[in-house]
């Protein structure tokens, strides 16, 4: 009974850090652009050949 007095503060502790988290990243645009990452490295320039 001891242990769930100490594990209940803690994880309802753990929970809001992790809506606080989400909260900063959505106001910090950190979710704005999702595509465009994946699609730059399809877009990049090829590597130059050295010349002989």
């Amino acid at each position: 009974m001891t242990l769930l007095t100490l594990a209940i503060p803690v994880a309802l502790l753990v929970a809001a850090g992790a809506v606080v988290a989400f909260i900063w990243a959505v106001r910090t645009d950190q979710f704005e652009d999702l595509d465009t990452p994946q699609r730059r490295m399809l877009l990049d320039d090829p590597p130059e050949r050295p010349k002989p």
